[in-house]
């Protein structure tokens, strides 16, 4: 609760007048028959018709007021829910930008979305409801049935019947409904993921003639949190009619027996009428009460969900840091014994017991087969991931001992997948510099070769990019994200499999650029095709997470026949 209550607190007012406006409407609903019953019994019986007018405009009045608690009842729960779900969404979102790699690989992409957007939208629908009947349903509940106790005792026992039936149907449809929630918002999870996925990869969908398959798999996460659902809803369904039978059936009992009394003169008409007024409004509290219970247990299940991704642990934090005034200077970066896996409780190493020195300004370049650990080693540079066993040391100082901000500041990484955002060229170029200058941005992307084609555009570095830049090739995706990673001027720059899909001639000139603009940075180049790395200070060859190689093009062509395999069988392709 204590976590619950700190988004609360700042709008402490709204939560304390919301339900002091329905206590408003609560008094007039219960005030209002017993007006009634005194028009009939007084004023139309005695055909009285000052008395009728009186209390009519006491009606009025009541009425009026009435409606003015509702409306600041309803607007108070409003700006109350939502403010508290629009601060409860922003640290929500803050935690996730904390995560690490690790912490994402906990969470699929949809299902963090469902639970900012969706999940958070049942909490604040729960608060409202909460802050519009925490008083009012309570309040009419019992300020009918004291009405309809003072007023007839014998005629009020059926509510001793009725009362425990209600209670009973509530806690086992509560009891029902909860798990049916958790596992719809879980369909939804998996929905999310499924349109996520074939939306980001539709043109991969196209090109392979997979629309039929894609919907088929739609389909079938669309059926599923259609069943789920409805089974949810089935759960409230039910409730409607059960509790509409129970009021149906207990206004019949009273009409019964009230109308009896009213024959033998034992109840005057005017009282039945208030009497059955406050059943109804004491089945209809009840009846509220269901419905609130129903949506905190569909709100508690989502709750359960944002409280996993706000209780996740971060494992990359500069708590540790010890020298939190570092900067990245020179680029000299040293790997000490160094171990890693992806999954702890395995016995499989990704990286076993790495030892590698790369001086600052050198161009490193790391070949060798797919899975071997090329990723994962530069992937501890900046502290993607933390390694299990050894140091990673930049400049003499351990990663850890840096804090995040600096560490990153200092490395400029372009990974395996190119990423792009939506928005025109010059503000994803922005990301590498916020503040550069135009110069500066030409600069860099005529350096990644990537200024030709911009200007070739019409709006040049105005062109909007669609999401993920779909409206540029894969070749030109690729040097918008090297002229990025330069505009960061990094003493690091990391360069994975990023000129894969550029042309040799192309990447020839790249790296042309690399040997003589930045000659100050230390440049690291993972690439399948040694021509990309032959020209490099030091080559690094791995295999199944360990180093089998280092020297120069030439050295390695010499001693080394792991790189020597794929150096002959590069060349014949290329001879082909």
């Amino acid at each position: 609760m204590k976590r619950w209550l700190q988004y609360a607190k700042p709008y402490w007012g709204y939560f304390v007048l919301g339900p002091l406006c329905m206590i408003v409407e609560v008094v007039g609903e219960v005030l209002l028959p017993r007006f009634q019953a005194q028009i009939i019994d007084q004023g139309i019986e005695q055909r009285d018709t000052g008395y009728i007018l009186l209390f009519g405009l006491i009606m009025v009045v009541t009425a009026v007021c009435m409606m003015f608690g509702g409306v600041g009842g309803s607007w108070f729960g409003a700006k109350a829910s939502v403010n508290f779900a629009s601060d409860l969404r922003r640290d929500v979102y803050h935690k996730v930008q904390q995560f690490s790699f690790a912490n994402l690989d906990t969470f699929s992409t949809g299902s963090l979305v469902t639970r900012l957007t969706n999940d958070i939208t049942q909490i604040q629908n729960f608060i409202n409801m909460l802050l519009r009947m925490c008083l009012r349903s309570p309040g009419m509940l019992i300020g009918a049935l004291i009405m309809s106790v003072s007023m007839n005792p014998k005629l009020a026992v059926v509510l001793a019947v009725v009362i425990p039936l209600v209670l009973i149907t509530q806690v086992v449809i509560i009891g029902v409904g909860f798990p049916r929630f958790t596992k719809m918002q879980t369909r939804i999870d998996q929905l999310n993921n499924r349109v996520q996925e074939n939306i980001t990869n539709m043109r991969v969908v196209k090109s392979f003639v997979r629309e039929d398959f894609e919907k088929d798999t739609f389909q079938t996460a669309n059926r599923d949190l259609k069943a789920a659902g409805m089974k949810a809803m089935s759960v409230m369904i039910t409730m409607q009619p059960l509790m509409m039978l129970f009021m149906n059936t207990t206004l019949v009992v009273v009409a019964w027996f009230g109308g009896r009394q009213v024959i033998f003169g034992e109840m005057s008409v005017g009282d039945l009428t208030a009497f059955i007024t406050y059943i109804s409004q004491i089945l209809m509290s009840l009846n509220m009460l269901t419905m609130l219970f129903m949506t905190s247990s569909r709100a508690l299940a989502s709750g359960k969900r944002i409280t996993q991704v706000l209780d996740e642990p971060i494992d990359l934090t500069d708590t540790d840091a010890r020298c939190k005034d570092a900067v990245v200077q020179n680029g000299e970066i040293e790997f000490k014994n160094v171990s890693f896996r992806y999954y702890k409780n395995n016995d499989q190493q990704v990286l076993d017991t790495i030892n590698l020195k790369i001086e600052a300004g050198q161009t490193v370049g790391i070949i060798g087969s797919t899975g071997c650990g090329k990723t994962t080693l530069v992937s501890l540079i900046p502290r993607l991931y933390d390694a299990d066993a050894g140091e990673v040391l930049i400049d003499g100082i351990n990663v850890k001992d840096y804090t995040l901000t600096h560490l990153r500041d200092g490395v400029g990484m372009v990974l395996q997948k190119n990423v792009l955002f939506s928005g025109t060229i010059e503000e994803n170029l922005r990301w590498g510099d916020e503040n550069a200058e135009m110069d500066e941005i030409v600069a860099a992307a005529d350096s990644a070769q990537a200024d030709t084609f911009v200007k070739n555009f019409t709006k040049g570095y105005q062109t909007q990019l669609g999401q993920g830049g779909t409206n540029v090739s894969g070749g030109q995706k690729q040097r918008l994200c090297i002229a990025r990673a330069l505009l960061k001027k990094p003493k690091i720059l990391i360069l994975d499999d990023s000129t894969s899909a550029v042309d040799t001639a192309t990447e020839a000139r790249i790296r042309h650029t690399f040997r003589h603009a930045l000659q100050g940075t230390t440049k690291i180049i993972i690439a399948q095709r040694i021509l990309s790395v032959m020209d490099a200070d030091k080559i690094i060859v791995m295999n199944e997470g360990k180093i089998t190689g280092i020297g120069t093009h030439q050295t390695l062509l010499a001693s080394n026949a792991e790189y020597r395999e794929i150096y002959d069988s590069q060349m014949q392709k290329e001879e082909a």
